[in-house]
């Protein structure tokens, strides 16, 4: 039987390594170098990731009061880092971690920058082009699925097409996702859900750090997609997740939930776009017997204007303006030659001889009658007559003055 004194909590067992990892020099200040993988910035201002290299992997952090001054760049995902701080563990867990005093950029890590180069080979070769990318069709019923049978992704896909539309056909095909083959098997689920002439395929799963999506910006996973006749969705890992299969897909979401809403179709959404179009044919319906019936209107005013009755009312209506016309024109004739014949009237009046007799002239003729108007004309003795205003005068020449 094991004595009681022998037997520790395991409280007290990792408060005694507590104290000896505190109590150690080398692990009070040390320096590790690794690749920076499962970044989180916490909403708290604490950083957490996972440094790691081929053999192992370290959990690490850095609290915020030393974010200001002991991070000395903006750290991502993939980068190769040396992080120099203390050692501690977490007792309620029983884990151990580096909390970081200071991080300093040592390198791109070797996924990285298989990751960039690869990305940078299938660019030049015009792999991520707009023009090679096919359009996701609006009304999709058979729609393909790559990713792992089990787990979050085909749940959340299979749950949100049923939503939007129950009657859809989703069929899945089982790969690996991650590991050993996974990017083999991916590839190989692209290419026998392409030969079945779906409508639209989803190719992905749930987030995960670089290694855990690594399939995904695999060649193989790449050249299939582009290969495919079939539309592809990417719907790889989390907003903050990019992979090659996004770059080279004809469309990229965010998560698979996002890919079955983009890929299905609401018949909600349906039955609004018939309401749209019925309500359009409506309008346009009664714009086009509207149309119509003014046309025939139109019609039929022509030909009650061709008809014998209506001619001679509008013969007669002509016959009626030209007369009224003619009348108007006479009647404003008259007018005037009534204002020019008294105009001359009075200006004959005024020159008339009887008005210049009145006015104390008088008229003088011969005894022949002819009108004398120079003296020399006659002699002493002569008759001659002088008419007045009023009577006549017989006279004879006593003498006469040149």
């Amino acid at each position: 039987m094991m004595n009681n004194k022998e037997v520790y909590s395991v409280s007290e067992v990792t408060k005694y390594m507590k104290n000896m990892v505190h109590a150690d020099c080398f692990l009070s200040n040390v320096s590790v170098e690794g690749e920076v993988s499962n970044l989180t910035y916490h909403k708290t201002g604490h950083i957490y990731f996972t440094l790691k290299d081929k053999g192992a992997a370290l959990s690490a952090a850095m609290w915020s009061s030393r974010r200001n001054t002991g991070l000395t760049y903006p750290m991502k995902e993939g980068d190769k880092v040396v992080v120099r701080g203390a050692f501690d563990i977490y007792e309620p867990r029983g884990t151990y971690s580096i909390i970081a005093n200071r991080i300093e950029k040592a390198g791109v890590g070797d996924l990285y920058q298989k990751f960039l180069e690869l990305k940078a080979e299938l660019e030049e070769r015009g792999m991520f082009d707009e023009m090679y990318k096919q359009p996701i069709p609006k009304y999709a019923n058979r729609i393909g699925v790559v990713t792992a049978p089990t787990g979050a992704a085909i749940q959340d896909v299979i749950r949100n097409a049923r939503l939007q539309n129950p009657s859809v056909e989703i069929i899945l095909y089982p790969a690996l996702v991650q590991g050993e083959g996974a990017a083999q098997s991916v590839a190989k689920g692209i290419e026998a859900l392409d030969r079945l002439g779906l409508d639209v395929m989803i190719v992905g799963r749930g987030g995960g750090s670089l290694e855990d999506l690594w399939a995904f910006n695999e060649e193989a996973v790449a050249n299939a997609i582009f290969q495919a006749k079939t539309p592809i969705i990417s719907a790889v890992g989390h907003e903050t997740d990019t992979t090659i299969a996004d770059f080279v897909a004809d469309i990229r979401v965010a998560t698979p939930t996002e890919g079955a809403k983009r890929a299905c179709f609401s018949l909600e959404d349906v039955r609004d776009e018939f309401e749209r179009i019925e309500m359009n044919l409506s309008r346009q319906m009664e714009y086009k017997l509207n149309n119509y019936h003014m046309r025939l209107e139109h019609l039929l005013s022509q030909y009650k204007s061709m008809s014998p009755d209506e001619k001679l009312k509008s013969i007669r209506l002509s016959m009626q303006s030209l007369y009224t016309r003619l009348q108007t024109g006479m009647e404003k004739k008259i007018q005037n030659l009534r204002r020019e014949i008294s105009v001359k009237a009075a200006t004959i009046e005024e020159r008339s001889p009887a008005k210049r007799l009145a006015g104390g002239y008088s008229y003088v003729t011969s005894k022949a009658g002819k009108k004398l108007s120079d003296a020399s004309s006659v002699s002493v003795g002569d008759e001659i007559s002088l008419y007045l205003s009023k009577g006549q005068l017989k006279a004879t020449v006593t003498e006469v003055r040149e």
